[in-house]
């Protein structure tokens, strides 16, 4: 899919873009575009990578010039810059506002007037049942890519929704890693709170599922299983032989005791693909008139959510940290 071809991804100094670097320089792929604002990590992307399929764009997705600099001649953009941080957000909605929503309307703009063919969103469980900044601001990301899906004919646009990335940037992982090492207290916030389990490369491959089988304003989930935040503590304690004690601290600023990643009234319409969801975008008009006479069926589908998928069991647990080296 990708041979000779140009990628850019937003963002692409985080966690994702490493991860898509890792499994897609020793390919066939011409050219690699890794965009963002950050010149440090940028620097350290290219000490540790040191290959000429990658070239690196300062810039913002705030400012339409440098965005639309850097996608001349791109084929295909993995859209993964934003403001990812739960209490950050609660404290800057704007700024939220400004990287998320308006920031992703820079891209798709940028990607249509350069004639970009396929452009994938990434998104987040928050974005379902919103209660915080970050997650009202990811769900109106949503909002905006499938409108623009519905006008942008020459560039299609698809979305994924996946929950949280386990050791990624600011994730609980890291956290208890470092308290454990270190001989503290581990902190948790509840231990009955659930959350979603995905590796990097989970995330990867649920890119590349919607990139290969999507239609434009379709979203694509992932049916990840989950575990609690005691279970993760517990297991974490166990794998280290760690005397640390288990100190419940509170939920913090926005937070939510389970996440979902498919809310009930998208499961009516949602196409069960086996490992995946599949979400259509919905391109009813805006004649509302004739849906007075003719809706949408509605089966009684529970929403997806941590507390209802499927639980990992301790061992399962243990060998998903040890895939991704906590072992």
């Amino acid at each position: 899919m990708f041979d000779k071809k140009i990628l850019l991804i937003t963002g692409g100094t985080g966690s994702f873009g490493n991860a898509v670097l890792d499994r897609f320089l020793d390919s066939s792929i011409k050219e690699i575009r890794i965009f963002s604002r950050d010149e440090k990590k940028q620097h350290d992307m290219r000490v540790k990578y040191n290959n000429p399929k990658i070239k690196f764009y300062i810039g913002d997705v705030r400012n339409y010039q440098s965005i639309s600099f850097a996608m001349k001649d791109v084929d295909y953009v993995f859209q993964a810059a934003a403001l990812k941080q739960v209490p950050s957000c609660e404290f800057y909605p704007l700024e939220a506002v400004k990287s998320n929503i308006l920031g992703t309307e820079n891209v798709l703009k940028a990607a249509s007037e350069n004639r970009v063919r396929k452009v994938v969103c990434l998104s987040t469980d928050k974005a379902v049942y919103p209660i915080n900044a970050m997650g009202v601001s990811k769900s109106l990301m949503e909002k905006v890519f499938v409108a623009k899906s519905r006008i942008s004919s020459k560039t299609k646009i698809i979305g994924t929704r996946y929950g949280n990335v386990m050791a990624s940037r600011g994730s609980v992982i890291p956290l208890f890693f470092d308290q454990i090492k270190n001989n503290n207290s581990i902190t948790i916030t509840d231990p009955n709170m659930t959350r979603f389990m995905m590796t990097l490369q989970n995330a990867v491959d649920l890119v590349l599922y919607a990139f290969k089988n999507g239609e434009t304003g379709d979203i694509f989930v992932q049916k990840a299983p989950s575990t609690t935040i005691g279970e993760l503590a517990e297991t974490m304690k166990n794998i280290f032989n760690s005397k640390s004690k288990i100190k419940k601290i509170g939920i913090r600023h926005g937070e939510k005791i389970h996440e979902t990643l498919l809310s009930q009234e998208e499961r009516i319409v949602s196409e069960d693909l086996g490992n995946y969801f599949r979400i259509p975008a919905d391109n009813r008009d805006l004649n509302y008139d004739k849906y007075f006479s003719k809706g949408v069926k509605s089966p009684n589908y529970k929403e997806f959510n941590s507390f209802n998928t499927i639980r990992l069991k301790k061992q399962e647990l243990i060998n998903l940290l040890a895939s991704i080296g906590y072992k």
